[in-house]
């Protein structure tokens, strides 16, 4: 069991609470379903510069020299790859970092995580993820996730059933290569290996054994290959098999899928004002426009929603 949720500002930059205090609030709605790790995929104004989100193995944050040492290899890295590296942020094992690249970012992201102890959370001009084991509340003191000011985004928390707890297989997902793609996802895909195996001979890398995992890589080559994301979430629902309830998004906004059986709860929020999706009616009930219609989607069905990015500062001063 777990927990997912996410949100379109329709009036863009003009709602009054910052994206993330409005996720977080959303995911302290269903915590109860996801104690063990918590994250958010938020899309800020975008840029010029692409943005990575490193975790660079937890062990290192006690040790100042080596962590150092560690970030010095990636830095190295990213300058052989052609990167101009800018603005440096530093939380714990966790590193925010801004360049100049206008390369392949499959190339960049596989060539990155060929160093030890250093993975990639997400790679976007707008995308950012946080995440990291604990709770929503977590991710506002430890990261200043409250403060994010974004128009759309989605978030989850985890109860982990088939893998370890650590922040490397908390959601969201980046989809692995793919420049701002990302995935929360509630349920099991039972075809993961045979749909992993098939990405793997195209010559996509995985970081994790987590199915989610796959349905990002999945959608996001599908958008590659020409599909819109409307056209890529149908495909998913004969494709992927299992009991599912996902979200999805990108720049342009987010979409859900939600398989045929029904097994994984899903329930939607919609006025002139914003958009918001979660795994429970109770976190809707943390938004001031919770006296709005609530209603579930049917089995087998999937939507998207769009929105507009003006150009605005990511963080609330």
């Amino acid at each position: 069991m777990c927990g997912i949720a996410g949100v379109v500002f329709k009036g863009g930059y003009g709602h009054p609470d910052p994206l993330g205090a409005t996720l977080l609030a959303m995911l302290n709605g269903c915590q109860h379903r996801g104690p063990d790790s918590t994250g958010l995929a938020m899309y800020g104004p975008g840029g010029e510069s692409l943005i990575l989100r490193l975790f660079l193995d937890a062990d290192l944050c006690r040790q100042a020299d080596r962590w150092l040492e560690r970030f010095d290899a990636v830095t190295a890295r990213l300058e052989a790859l052609g990167c101009q590296v800018g603005c440096v942020e530093r939380q714990d094992a966790f590193a925010r970092v801004e360049i100049a690249f206008d390369g392949d970012i499959q190339r960049l992201s596989y060539a990155v995580e060929e160093l030890p102890g250093v993975e990639i959370f997400s790679a976007g001009h707008a995308l950012e993820i946080i995440k990291d084991e604990g709770t929503a509340d977590h991710l506002a003191t430890a990261f200043r996730a409250d403060r994010f000011v974004g128009v759309h985004g989605i978030g989850h928390v985890r109860l982990a059933t088939e893998s370890e707890v650590n922040p490397s297989t908390a959601h969201p997902f980046w989809a692995y290569g793919f420049a701002d793609v990302s995935i929360v996802h509630n349920g099991q895909i039972t075809n993961y290996f045979k749909m992993r195996r098939r990405l793997e001979q195209r010559g996509y890398r995985f970081r994790t054994e987590n199915d989610s995992e796959v349905i990002a890589v999945y959608l996001a080559d599908k958008m590659k290959s020409g599909s819109t994301m409307d056209q890529a979430l149908e495909q998913s629902l004969v494709e992927l098999d299992g009991t599912f309830s996902f979200l999805v998004s990108t720049p342009e906004g987010i979409g859900f899928a939600k398989d045929a059986i029904g097994a994984k709860p899903m329930v939607v929020l919609e006025t002139d004002d914003i958009v918001a999706v979660a795994s429970e009616e109770v976190s809707l009930q943390r938004l001031d426009s919770a006296v709005a219609e609530v209603f579930e989607p049917y089995p087998g069905t999937s939507h998207t929603w769009s929105r507009s990015m003006p150009a605005t500062s990511a963080f609330a001063t």
